[in-house]
């Protein structure tokens, strides 16, 4: 029996197991969806790539997310933050929870890879140090995304506004935090770092980028957190790393969500374009804005939409 969400305009449905086990498909490859096979038996959620029915993207929506991430564009480009609008975006159009979070995840990597590029100039950091660094991100943003497509939709969904919540709290204390960890021994030669201290750092990250590919609201300001306990206080070497390996985190979780078929892509396309141009807008304009300002404007967003979906989620 075939069950379709109520009000779902995404494309989404419930698809039971005698139907995959008829290899019902649609009648294009295009028409390649992330479907959720529900199993009242086990009574949760398990995804799946699978062939059926068309993915519906209506020009009202398409406006709205491509706004949003537009938004979330600038917001990255000026003081992060970004996903605290573009994921809920996601949301609020009916998408499933864990279908949102890898939808936005793709849609907003692309800015986040231009970011990197404009970095590498400053990337001065040795080789012993970065590759330990990026291979554990890798690793976790990997196992995070895994972990992701293996949380059952409901679950999920209960757990929004807390990851919502704790990202917030990550963004609006971040600096406290990297002031903590920046009361390590100030280092101006990373070739003096030893090897102990290397290992130690990159068992943290790797902890960071399991949280950065199952949601990663504040994975930034935890890099940052990570690296000045390492003895850094170029705060501008340090941005270009972190940003590399938050680049590097969000790859790995991008590559699995494709390789799961658990993105779509129409809503996707059009939130790549706004978030490009976003991007666009807030780096051209970025010495213009008051980064304290828009922190607050971000803190605010976070805090209504976990408001918003504790009480959504009651």
């Amino acid at each position: 029996m075939r069950i379709v969400l109520a009000g779902q305009t995404a494309g989404f449905a419930f698809i039971s197991s005698a139907e995959r086990s008829q290899g019902k498909k649609c009648s294009s490859v295009r028409e390649k969806i992330f479907s959720i096979d529900y199993s009242q038996q086990k009574n949760r959620f398990t995804c799946a790539p699978y062939f059926c029915y068309t993915v519906g993207l209506h020009i009202p929506q398409a406006i709205f997310l491509c706004f949003a991430a537009a938004i979330a564009g600038t917001l990255n480009a000026v003081a992060g933050g970004g996903s605290f609008v573009s994921f809920p975006a996601l949301l609020f159009t009916r998408v499933p929870a864990v279908v949102a979070n890898t939808t936005n995840t793709v849609a907003l990597w692309p800015g986040l890879a231009a970011s990197t590029v404009a970095y590498l100039k400053r990337l001065n950091a040795p080789l012993r140090v970065l590759l330990p660094l990026v291979v554990t991100s890798v690793a976790g943003g990997w196992a995070g995304a895994l972990l992701l497509l293996r949380t059952p939709q409901h679950t999920f969904l209960h757990l929004v506004p807390w990851l919502l919540l704790g990202g917030t709290l990550l963004f609006a204390f971040g600096n406290k935090m990297r002031a903590v960890a920046g009361r390590a021994a100030i280092i101006d030669d990373l070739r003096e770092i030893s090897w102990q201290s290397i290992l130690v750092t990159s068992f943290v990250e790797l902890l960071v980028s399991v949280y950065g590919g199952y949601f990663g609201a504040g994975i930034g300001f935890m890099t940052l957190g990570v690296l000045a306990t390492l003895g850094m206080r170029d705060i501008l070497a340090m941005g270009a790393i972190r940003t590399l390996l938050a680049a590097a985190i969000n790859a790995a979780a991008v590559l699995t969500f494709i390789w799961a078929g658990a993105v779509l892509w129409p809503q996707c396309t059009v939130m790549i374009a706004g978030s490009l141009a976003g991007g666009w807008f807030g780096a051209h304009y970025a010495q213009k804005a008051d980064p304290r300002k828009m922190r607050y404007i971000v803190i605010g967003v976070g805090l209504v939409m976990s408001a918003y979906f504790f009480i959504a989620t009651r």
